[in-house]
This record gives C-alpha cells, sequence and structure tokens, in this order.
C-alpha cells in the first residue's frame, strides 16, 4: 500500500496537470481494490468512480446560485455534501478495519 505523504504529492501533482479525479481512482485503486482484480473489474470500477465525480461536480454547478460570489445557500448545500462524503469515508474506513470474512 502506498503511503499518504506519496499520495498526497501525486494528487497536488495530477491536480495540477488537470487530472485531480485520476488521483482519486488511483488512491482508491491502491487502497480498496484487490492487486489481482481482473482488467474487466478495474474497467468496470474506474467507470463507477468517474461517472460518481461527474454527477457531483454536475450536481454542483447546477446547484450554486446565479453570480460569482457563493452565497449562503451555496455554502449550506456544499456543507451537506461534505457531511455526506464524510460519513461515506467513515463507513470505508470502518470496513477496512473489519478482519476480512472467510467463506
Amino acid at each position: 500500500m502506498a503511503d499518504r505523504n506519496y499520495l498526497e504529492h501525486l494528487s497536488r501533482r495530477l491536480a495540477d496537470e488537470g487530472r485531480l479525479i485520476e488521483a482519486g481512482w488511483i488512491a482508491m485503486r491502491l487502497h480498496v481494490i484487490p492487486v489481482d482484480a481482473s482488467p474487466v473489474q478495474l474497467t468496470e470500477m474506474r467507470y463507477a468512480f468517474m461517472g460518481g465525480a461527474q454527477h457531483l461536480f454536475a450536481s454542483i454547478m447546477a446547484i450554486l446560485d446565479p453570480g460569482i460570489e457563493e452565497t449562503p445557500a451555496d455554502l449550506r448545500r456544499m456543507d451537506l455534501i461534505h457531511k455526506e462524503l464524510e460519513a461515506f469515508r467513515q463507513e470505508m474506513e470502518l470496513r477496512a478495519a473489519k478482519p476480512a470474512e472467510k467463506g
């Protein structure tokens, strides 16, 4: 498993190259997906990951109030998105901490 500092550095570099979502996919692949996953599984999981990212970004762009300054409603919506994703992150941490089930 790659160390956190390396992944953060890679994420910053890829973000500077316009590939932040790809960096997230790489991090997820390193942390979650078995090394022996099939090419089909990797492709389908990448599609799901990127599709989720595309949905989130398009939704954010659609729900922001018009104008160049954020509004209190914009900030509330972003906070709710943050809370939803933070709950998912915590769920994944708990899942990762459980020993693998046999059977």
